[in-house]
């Protein structure tokens, strides 16, 4: 099974931009670290990050028959894209937005997420930290998804 990691503008300058709000690791730690998570796992994961919106929403779209699963940390698009909000919506997959930083506890225009009603879950305020809880719970989720078809198979043979 495979998870796509979406990163939204600015996330490639983590490590140095505001490390008061997003800490000291850059991107590719977060990265290796959910690389091995996968790994140890039996899941696929691949990333991806691009400072324009037109490539996220492409991105998500190449996700339909792709993967089982999207994590995305829109970033500052979270606010104001319903591109992005839409095409997430229009592939149906489990997905889960991710913040290091707590939206809600900063500048008012960054507490409303144009994203969160068409994502499975929200993780925010943790850090890097929430790229592994978003992991934990995105191979759960596929694992009841994948055990429930299984077992609709099952009753499907059987009748």
């Amino acid at each position: 099974m495979k998870i796509v990691v979406i990163q939204g503008p600015n996330l490639n300058m983590l490590g140095h931009r505001e490390q008061n709000i997003y800490g000291g690791m850059k991107l590719e730690e977060i990265h290796s670290q959910m690389e091995a998570v996968a790994k140890q796992n039996g899941f696929e994961i691949e990333f991806f990050q691009s400072n324009l919106e037109g490539e996220i929403v492409d991105k998500v779209q190449e996700c339909l028959g792709d993967a089982e699963g999207i994590i995305i940390n829109p970033a500052a698009y979270t606010h104001s894209s319903i591109a992005i909000r839409d095409a997430i919506s229009a592939v149906s997959l489990p997905c889960i937005e991710v913040h290091i930083s707590n939206i809600y506890r900063r500048e008012e225009f960054r507490q409303k997420s144009m994203i969160a009603a068409v994502c499975t879950g929200q993780i925010s305020g943790f850090g890097p930290f929430g790229y592994h809880l978003a992991m934990i719970s995105m191979m759960q989720m596929l694992g009841e998804i994948d055990a429930l078809r299984k077992a609709q198979a099952a009753q499907q043979a059987k009748a």
